[in-house]
């Protein structure tokens, strides 16, 4: 969409919805081009490299970070990660991944950027855009500094609101299974079919 002269990023996220607001959220991000950073699959286990170590441990960190987030069921896959994070309240301490300095902040409304002629909306601080994107970001200089200054995200993620608990053990079944899932077929890692509902 044009706005101002530049392409404005329509957001795929579920319009109307806060998503800094409390709930579960079931969360897919992928590498750029599907790359296989994070290790591979045998015998239907995952083996983390040492890239997708880092990953896997930036994703644990993500609560010592954002008190109001807590973890659910998650994997690393040779490509992507599937995870489902719950929010808990709007007010909340944040912890940046690289100086380690809690500020206090408050939800406000989005703001736009412009990344190469492209209006973005800025995430609210503590939002399931901002979780990700700053997640994202620390795990890319991470491993760039160990000398793999070719990695890369997709530059977005896929997210499924969950609704209730019977779609939230659907995904949760989901995500153990799916390195043997993954192993046994060929495999799109947006999401579980039932996580539409």
């Amino acid at each position: 969409m044009l706005f101002q002269e530049k392409y404005r990023v329509e957001s795929t996220r579920l319009q109307g919805r806060d998503y800094a607001q409390p709930g579960k959220y079931f969360i897919t991000i992928c590498t750029k081009n599907r790359h296989h950073w994070f290790g591979e699959i045998r015998n239907g286990i995952m083996g983390l490299s040492d890239v997708g170590c880092i990953v896997h441990n930036y994703w644990m960190q993500i609560p010592d970070h954002f008190s109001h987030i807590q973890l659910d069921r998650f994997i690393v896959m040779p490509n992507h990660i599937h995870g489902i994070i719950s929010i808990h309240h709007h007010s909340f301490s944040v912890e940046t991944c690289d100086s380690h300095v809690s500020t206090y902040k408050h939800i406000f409304s989005h703001e736009l950027r412009v990344i190469s002629g492209l209006i973005i909306p800025r995430p609210k601080p503590g939002s399931i855009g901002s979780i990700i994107g700053q997640f994202k970001s620390s795990c890319t200089k991470q491993i760039r500094s160990m000398g793999f200054t070719d990695f890369a995200w997709q530059p977005r993620f896929h997210d499924r609101i969950i609704w209730n608990n019977n779609v939230l053990h659907t995904i949760r079944k989901y995500i153990k299974n799916n390195p043997t899932q993954s192993s046994a077929v060929s495999h799109d890692p947006q999401t579980p079919s039932a996580a539409h509902t």
